[in-house]
């Protein structure tokens, strides 16, 4: 099954539902999306991708569509979605930054900072939910269930809150950070903490969905990359709006890999229906932290598989994950695109955390690698001083107090006494 991006809109299966099926990436094989409970493809056991007859355009999307909906957000996109709508907090619309000092710094032409933390939840993870819980009610399941290093259980616990749904989440123990597990734990799921990292998790939350105990809603599950990919078409929507222009690169962190898997597969779509050309699909490019980075090593030895990594360390807890599961969906992305990948050190996470915080984008470690990697992909020549890019960010910075905490300047005591407050600030 073509990922390329050129590929042509594929015809519609006797299985499709109003124009919308099932197809494995590997070997082709189309199923009925909403008949059964499905991941992967009952044959050769390959990643799905939802697919349509109509890919939309931008015409379709907001007010010119016809059918009725929100102007704004994830389901300003319909069009291209299999529903109409779903379980919504709402979601979407998050703004896309000017950070004037860091683009002059770090030396392009233009730079704007997509912040998806400032979702219902505080991270991209929503947009994925509100399609995904929607499906779980469409199959009429009774439970939902994910592994998490934090966003994930965050926003799967509020929306099944939300659509009135039980919701495990699987954390690896002592790995999460405090103001994620607290989001899980409020919004009423019930939290396992295994001793194991992200991948064990996965592993075990995949095998009780095999079961049939629960509805996976981890980057695994096609449909909730539809929800994650309307963050591409509200970037180009948005960058063409300021500049005329689609923006030459989007620099992204990597942790499963769902969402430059989802970006890419939006892109695809808009190409199929005429919407953009091959050449103003912006370049995907990819950032790991330097202790858990097998999708880098997978882009720079030209290998289109990874390596799984058994051992996985960084600050950034959010891309704390050693085998991407979307692996095969993304690094087609990365390469169609003419977009690379990279690994920077959690030092240079922390610089760039502490830099977009003085612009006022306050965010997590993990979103501020794509930041650090835009950064040393200019100093090394990679991204010219005459592109246009979107720096993706995926988490609040109150996703991680600890860490924010620890990257900011100590409180400083004083007397309670106006004549010390003034003596201590001048001295």
């Amino acid at each position: 099954m073509s990922l390329a991006i050129d590929a042509a809109t594929p015809d519609a299966p006797d299985c499709a539902d109003d124009g919308t099926w099932l197809a494995c990436i590997a070997c082709g094989e189309t199923f009925a999306p909403f008949e059964d409970v499905r991941y992967t493809c009952d044959e050769c056991d390959g990643l799905l991708e939802v697919r349509y007859a109509d890919p939309p355009t931008f015409d379709d999307f907001g007010a010119g569509a016809d059918s009725e909906g929100p102007d704004r957000g994830v389901w300003r996109y319909r069009e291209g979605l299999p529903f109409d709508l779903g379980v919504t907090l709402p979601e979407g619309d998050t703004p896309l930054h000017r950070v004037p000092r860091i683009e002059e710094s770090v030396g392009v032409d233009a730079l704007r900072i997509k912040h998806e933390g400032m979702n219902p939840t505080g991270s991209f993870k929503d947009r994925g939910m509100t399609v995904g819980v929607r499906v779980a009610q469409e199959l009429g399941v009774g439970a939902l269930a994910c592994a998490s290093t934090g966003n994930t259980s965050a926003a799967l616990a509020a929306y099944g809150g939300r659509a009135d749904m039980p919701t495990l989440v699987l954390l690896p123990q002592g790995k999460v950070a405090a103001g994620k597990v607290a989001q899980a734990s409020l919004h009423g799921a019930r939290i396992l903490e295994v001793d194991g990292n992200f991948d064990a998790c996965l592993d075990i939350v995949q095998a009780l969905a095999a079961r049939g105990e629960a509805y996976l809603l981890n980057s695994l599950n096609p449909f909730r990359l539809e929800g994650q990919k309307t963050i591409g078409f509200e970037i180009v929507e948005e960058f063409h709006a300021d500049y005329g222009t689609y923006p030459d690169r989007i620099v992204l962190p990597v942790g499963n890999a769902g969402n430059t898997s989802a970006l890419y597969k939006g892109f695809r779509e808009l190409v199929q229906s005429g919407a953009l050309s091959v050449d103003e699909v912006p370049k995907l490019t990819g950032v790991q932290a330097e202790g858990a980075a097998p999708m880098v090593e997978a882009i720079e030895e030209g290998n289109d598989e990874i390596r799984r990594w058994e051992e996985v360390e960084t600050r950034a807890t959010a891309i704390r994950i050693g085998n991407p599961v979307n692996a095969p969906k993304a690094i087609p992305g990365i390469r169609n695109t003419g977009g690379t990948a990279v690994a920077v050190s959690d030092e240079e996470i922390t610089e760039a955390q502490r830099q977009l915080a003085g612009e006022g984008v306050g965010v997590e470690p993990a979103s501020a690698a794509s930041l650090a990697g835009l950064k040393k992909l200019r100093r090394e020549g990679v991204v010219d001083a005459d592109e246009t890019v979107v720096c993706l960010t995926t988490g609040h910075l109150l996703k991680d107090p600890d860490a924010a905490y620890e990257a900011g300047g100590d409180p400083e005591p004083v007397p309670n006494d106006v004549d010390a407050v003034v003596e201590h600030l001048d001295g």
